[in-house]
């Protein structure tokens, strides 16, 4: 495959004879610029295992893996005279979509260091991933993805619970879910409490929605989740309990959705609050991780 670009992806859809699947969200990044963007902001180093999810038809995969040094022969549109390469040592590329699947065995025969396999990543267990690869990655790791609108919080849930997690992850989310996920009180939210709980999540910049196709309504974000960790000393489950009573109705108080969820007297919903220097007024959206856990360690709700 040569270089990148909107003309070359449909070029090679209609060699195919197939469309980008709309049930699937599949849109295609094909600004080079941008895949450099997404590269960068994932910084990798040797030690690395590359996870990318929903690679299409590589074009990402394809810069990810020039990371990679090749040893197979390749033709000079593939590899750029006098290019360097930052080696890691493995890219594991999931895909869903058999069609996509098949592209991809020809886009990245040049490859010998990429893993591709067929499969919804939702279903995959991570030690299977490892299992299938014949890798021992730890926590070593990193996730890179163009994540389709309805697998954003799926995907970053599963791996920010899982008991093997990534080291970082760098996804290319629509703007305003990216915004929604770093948001900050008074601006708080259930989808950006569940990531912050977990990790650290930043904005690194944002796309134009022409740096895809088809050309999608809306612009995307570089979003960057670092200092992923399992916090071992707050009972996730309890937490995540009171965090969604509080969100059950954004608009409504505090004193009246944890009541309410929770099933407190509303006399006992308020010390409880108070205890915490919350007021019973205030929203959800007020409320900080730090607010959340100091609420949960003093109530006794199981």
């Amino acid at each position: 495959m040569g270089a990148i670009s909107g003309a070359r992806t449909k070029a090679l859809f209609k060699g195919y004879r197939i469309r980008p699947l709309k049930r699937l969200g599949q849109i295609f990044l094909i600004d080079k610029g941008v895949i450099k963007r997404v590269i960068e902001a994932a910084q990798l180093s040797q030690n690395d295992i590359v996870l990318e999810i929903g690679p299409g038809i590589g074009n990402l995969t394809m810069e990810l893996a020039k990371r990679v040094h090749p040893v197979k022969s390749s033709p000079s549109e593939v590899f750029a005279e006098g290019e360097q390469f930052n080696r890691v040592k493995k890219v594991i590329a999931v895909e869903k979509d058999p069609k996509l699947v098949e592209i991809l065995g020809d886009t990245l025969r040049y490859f010998d260091n990429i893993k591709i396999i067929y499969g919804d990543i939702l279903k995959i267990e991570n030690w299977k991933l490892i299992e299938n690869c014949k890798l021992e990655i730890g926590n070593s790791y990193k996730v890179v993805a163009n994540l389709p609108f309805y697998l954003t919080a799926p995907v970053i849930r599963k791996f920010l619970e899982s008991k093997n997690p990534p080291k970082e992850m760098t996804l290319i989310v629509q703007k305003e879910v990216g915004q929604r996920i770093v948001a900050r009180p008074p601006d708080m939210n259930l989808l950006a409490i569940s990531v912050q709980f977990y990790a650290k999540p930043e904005i690194v910049s944002y796309i134009s929605k022409k740096s895809f196709w088809p050309q999608p309504k809306v612009d995307s974000a570089i979003l960057r989740i670092t200092q992923i960790h399992a916090d071992t000393k707050t009972d996730s489950h309890r937490f995540f309990k009171i965090v969604r009573a509080g969100f059950s109705q954004p608009r409504k108080q505090l004193i009246n959705n944890l009541s309410k969820g929770l099933g407190l007297e509303r006399n006992k919903a308020e010390k409880w609050l108070l205890k915490n220097g919350i007021q019973p007024s205030q929203r959800a959206e007020t409320l900080s991780i730090g607010d959340w856990i100091n609420l949960l360690q003093s109530c006794r709700i199981k």
